[in-house]
């Protein structure tokens, strides 16, 4: 798919409550969990929040650990304000919320079920107050420079990374043994890839994977070796070569900015912040709103992941589109959002609620509320495909009422049933991808 960026909303800036509290003793924030996002996302996106707040000499100094941080500043009157940045894996995060020695965890998964059952005294950190997508990442598959494969698909990859193929001539490649790449246990990046590629195909990760805490090291580790292949997180591709990924009847893809924001690029993700709702700390809300604002999403883009800021991109038709969308994409542009929905429901999750807002700022500040919006609905397979047709259509009516609420007059609202599928149909993660709602505007 060619998409070529045409224009870029600027989100207003979130405002900050200020002054926040400084404490006596002790540090303002503690953050735990990804080490996708505490490497260098969070502490950025920490730095942004103290000078926002008018501290200065805002500064970062080593923790007490390996992948552990100190983001210092000092207030006007000299006031040293520290906030902690622990980087061990998304679960240490959720375990240390549980334990009180963190007030935000950061994760570059959703949180489990068996976490929110824990957590539950904390209060809901599924409501959409708690759980704040903050970026989207793409998880690159990469092989070493001088490997000359370009493509691989998701059935190939769990093969490859459970031992069952060990030779890259049975890829199609050349250069004997493969050699496995993969994040440790406590990751957020091993948790996706295991959840996206491995889970549902049945296969454990091979024993001989040599695992790293640090995505850099991983990457550095591959870009060294002509026999490797590994996952990473987008901002780390580093020196290493990222491969296109076809997941079942999609197009091969690799992971460019647009696909990635829209969510289509098969090994796509959310990252997260989770702000527990009882006994909030000042810090960590104010860290959450810096954020989701425009100086906050530009950091994020800063760092190498996909900000949630919304373009319009221009789609080339292809022969494989349906006609009639193949006539939207002639005279229309895409916007870079998907609506998804919660799992089993017709109700938007919590980004899609966070986007609505984007999508209406949008179409208000390039003059479209009267008929320049069309709604094109997606879904997954079903025995009988006019059900997937209706089905894919309600969910764009769905997102219809939220926008008619903001003033927008629709265009057009379409339904393509199970058509043009961005991800498998055989798992959950899969289906939950096909169901979407595409934006356009004319």
């Amino acid at each position: 798919m060619m998409l070529r960026v045409l224009f870029l909303l600027t989100l207003p800036l979130c405002a900050v409550a200020a002054p926040l509290p400084i404490p006596d003793h002790g540090s303002a924030l503690r953050i735990q969990g990804s080490n996708t996002i505490g490497a260098a996302l969070g502490p950025a996106l920490v730095k942004g929040l103290m000078e926002h707040q008018g501290l200065q000499a805002v500064h970062s100094e080593p923790g007490d650990g390996a992948n552990e941080q100190r983001v210092v500043g000092k207030t006007r009157q000299g006031k040293p304000v520290i906030i902690e940045v622990a980087a061990h894996g998304s679960s240490t995060g959720f375990t240390a919320l549980k334990k009180g020695s963190a007030d935000l965890a950061a994760s570059s998964r959703p949180i489990k079920d068996s976490e929110l059952v824990d957590l539950e005294p904390l209060g809901d950190l599924k409501s959409p107050e708690a759980e704040q997508v903050i970026a989207i990442d793409g998880l690159a598959i990469i092989l070493n420079p001088s490997n000359p494969l370009n493509t691989l698909n998701t059935e190939q990859l769990a093969q490859v990374f459970n031992g069952e193929v060990s030779t890259w001539e049975a890829l199609g490649g050349r250069g004997g043994a493969i050699h496995l790449y993969a994040r440790d246990d406590q990751s957020g990046t091993y948790d996706t890839f295991k959840e996206l590629v491995l889970r549902p195909r049945g296969k454990p990760l091979a024993s001989s994977a040599q695992r790293f805490e640090s995505s850099e090291a991983l990457s550095d580790a591959v870009s060294h070796d002509p026999q490797g292949i590994g996952f990473i997180g987008l901002p780390s591709v580093r020196q290493a070569k990222a491969v296109a990924i076809v997941d079942g009847d999609s197009q091969p893809m690799l992971p460019v900015t647009s696909l990635i924001a829209t969510e289509d690029y098969p090994l796509s993700r959310r990252l997260y912040f989770y702000l527990p709702p009882s006994g909030r700390n000042p810090w960590a809300k104010a860290l959450v709103d810096f954020t989701q604002s425009s100086k906050g999403q530009a950091i994020v883009a800063a760092n190498g992941f996909i900000a949630q800021q919304v373009q319009a991109i221009g789609v080339e038709p292809r022969a494989s589109m349906p006609e009639d969308y193949q006539a939207i994409a002639r005279d229309a542009q895409r916007l870079t959002v998907n609506f998804r929905f919660e799992e089993g429901s017709a109700s938007l999750d919590n980004k899609a609620r966070q986007d609505l807002q984007r999508v209406v700022a949008y179409i208000r500040s390039h003059a479209k509320l009267d008929k320049q919006v069309t709604l094109v609905g997606f879904g997954d397979a079903k025995d009988d495909p006019q059900r997937a047709a209706l089905l894919s259509k309600l969910r764009a009516m769905a997102v219809r009422r939220e926008l008619v609420k903001s003033g927008v007059v629709l265009r057009d609202i379409r339904g393509f049933g199970a058509q043009m599928p961005v991800a498998a149909n055989t798992a959950d993660e899969g289906r939950i991808k096909n169901r979407r709602v595409e934006v356009w505007v004319y």
